[in-house]
């Protein structure tokens, strides 16, 4: 796992040593043993090496092809690097060094642009080929790893992480101002865009080209369409399958020279993915668990505990306190952006922990997205009976639950009802959304100075209609869709692609695997929410495996009880912070109603924790990345 950055100037000028050894120095958290710069005249391309594969100074980053015509820099893991050698080797290729980025370049040699399709595993990547004159970016097919870019007359800029961009002199530190509302409502910025004017990510799936100053950009893999439900489906069909692949998946991503472990929450998921590796694993696994103090809804260590004395893992516990947001300014400055997904902090929290340990970490990240692991999956069955109910007993239920006070812990009832009739007389589009979002199109007009451009309900339904494209197939297929190509990249997998590379721990996902994909995707979706039950099919994979009380526990996101900690401990640090006279002069939010916002919250009549924390992350972003002069680390 690596992090990569690079200047290519299109009117043929050297590159500038100087300003990329600079931007090469931001990512020094994604690899600290080792970095370089190599200039090829008007290309400069800089790796900093977390060393996975082949500890050798020999497997040292960029590398070059051994005639000296490519040049890679690389971030990622190709699971199938075994596999891809021997076949290359077979074919006369020599290698110099056991690390699968020698793979890559020979790959590319052989099948050029199209050696995309036969790599297995996560990966961003820069490659520079002399001979013609071509510069290639690309991502891996889910978007497991980052890549971002700024283009202007001159040259094109880009890296792993938007603070390599921003060293550049000529990358402007603008705010995007339009998208605040967009922030308000996904608590992240949707990609390609992102909140800085002219930065873009790359897509996932994607490949960039430039050539003679002409760049161009295409998807070389795209995610197949989730099944719709079949009544006469056999789980039976599937689950031999199925279990040999996630087996499989699992067991390549074991491949490392260093020591690795596993996030363990207890859930089906995590479990699973020990359970497989206790099979494929010569002595003990370690696994790594995190809990709260003060909050045991949102506390799973118990389970943890169960399913580390089963597999007899070498098992680490942490307790995260309320003072664990001393590292709001920190998570900020990682995540380049607004992002407000508070589970950032044990995420990150419990990837420093497992650091100190070993050098690399499975997770279960990924199998809500192919399984409908989300309650929501069936709450937005369940509202297509709620809108048949009389409009008087829909009117009823709206006013109880407008009157119950709103709990700060994990299944708050009051809030979860509240939801779902508020929503649930929406059509399914914006009744899913009205589950999932932050502030709703009414508070953000409240909360905002300047007006909206676009709604974030009309952005949405944009969305839903571009990634939904089969609307033929039942609801439960459509929300798969819609959640693997937004919510898992631009959320999920950002957050632990960053959350672990800032204490340079590289994060591998085995659900994630395009083949393990390809073949969930073709499951019906009848069999992965099963009336109440969700993610139906895994759980009967797992049967066997796990312990029933394990297979069948509720649903437990990794929550933070962010809501106690700001009616609590921080009431006092974020109305210092949200009514501070620098916070509210930048002129985005009117402080009438930021007031409102905490006032209600710390009354307990609302409880507005993951608001509150948006507004935080939004304050803390302008303060590190647009306030200063130059961006500087806290």
């Amino acid at each position: 796992m690596c992090g990569l950055c690079g200047i290519l100037n299109l009117d043929g000028s050297p590159a500038d040593r100087e300003i990329l050894h600079a931007m090469n120095d931001t990512l020094i958290h994604r690899g600290p043993d080792q970095g370089a710069e190599v200039l090829i005249w008007q290309c400069g391309l800089a790796n900093r090496r977390l060393a996975i594969l082949d500890l050798s100074p020999d497997a040292a980053l960029p590398m070059r092809s051994t005639d000296g015509h490519i040049t890679l820099a690389y971030n990622g893991e190709i699971y199938n690097y075994p596999e891809l050698r021997r076949t290359l080797e077979a074919d006369g290729y020599i290698f110099r060094t056991g690390a699968d980025t020698e793979a890559v370049i020979a790959l590319y040699q052989r099948y050029g642009v199209n050696f995309l399709d036969h790599l297995r595993g996560m990966f961003g990547l820069a490659l520079w080929d002399d001979q013609r004159q071509m510069l290639l970016l690309a991502r891996d097919r889910l978007g497991k790893k980052p890549l971002y870019y700024y283009k202007n007359n001159h040259r094109l800029i880009f890296g792993s992480e938007i603070k390599a961009l921003l060293r550049h002199p000529d990358v402007p530190r603008v705010p995007a101002r339009s998208l605040t509302p967009l922030v308000l409502a996904y608590g992240y910025v949707p990609a390609p865009l992102t909140f800085f004017e002219d930065i873009r990510m790359l897509p996932p799936g994607h490949v960039l080209t430039c050539r003679n100053g002409i760049i161009t950009t295409r998807a070389y893999w795209t995610p197949p369409s989730a099944a719709g439900a079949e009544p006469d489906a056999s789980e039976e069909d599937y689950l031999e399958e199925l279990r040999a692949t996630l087996e499989e998946a699992v067991r390549l991503r074991l491949l490392s020279d260093v020591p690795l472990g596993a996030f363990l929450s207890g859930g089906l998921d995590s479990s699973l993915i020990v359970a497989y590796m206790a099979r494929h694993t010569a002595g003990r696994v370690k696994t790594f668990s995190i809990g709260f103090t003060g909050e045991e809804s949102f506390d799973e260590t118990a389970y943890a505990r169960r399913v580390a004395d089963l597999f007899d893992t070498d098992h680490h516990e942490f307790i995260v306190e309320p003072d664990a947001i001393d590292l709001l300014p920190f998570l900020v400055w990682h995540h380049d952006q607004p992002f407000a997904d508070s589970s950032a902090i044990p995420t990150y929290l419990v990837s420093q922990y497992t650091r100190e340990h070993v050098t690399v970490a499975l997770t279960g990240d990924g199998s809500d997205e192919l399984f409908a692991g989300y309650e929501r999956f069936y709450a937005a069955n369940l509202a297509e009976d709620y809108r048949r109910l009389p409009g008087f007993v829909r009117q009823g239920m709206k006013t109880v639950t407008d009157l119950l006070p709103e709990a700060t812990s994990y299944r708050g009832i009051a809030q979860r009802a509240r939801r779902f009739v508020s929503g649930g007389t929406l059509p399914p589009a914006e009744a899913y959304f009205s589950w999932v979002r932050l502030f709703d199109d009414e508070q953000i007009e409240m909360l905002c100075v300047d007006e909206m451009e676009d709604s974030p309900s009309a952005h949405f339904q944009s969305v839903f209609d571009l990634h939904a494209v089969d609307q033929r197939r039942d609801l439960t297929a459509q929300l798969l869709d819609v959640n693997l190509t937004t919510y898992l990249p631009d959320d999920l997998l950002i957050k632990m692609d960053r959350s672990s590379m800032a204490a340079s721990l590289e994060a591998r996902a085995p659900f994630l695997d395009h083949k393990l994909l390809e073949l969930a995707a073709c499951i019906p979706s009848n069999l992965k929410l099963n009336g109440k039950t969700t993610k139906h099919i895994l759980k009967q994979a797992a049967t066997g495996v796990l312990p029933d009380e394990i297979i069948h526990r509720p649903k437990h996101g990794f929550g933070v009880p962010v809501g106690r900690w700001f009616r609590d401990n921080l009431e006092t640090y974020t109305r210092d912070l949200l009514l501070d006279p620098q916070a509210l002069g930048r002129g985005y939010f009117h402080e009438g109603v930021v007031r409102q916002l905490l006032d209600e919250h710390s009354s307990g009549k609302r409880n507005h924790g993951q608001r509150i924390w948006t507004l935080l992350t939004f304050e803390w972003w302008h303060r590190l990345f647009i306030d200063p002069s130059t961006p500087a680390a806290p």
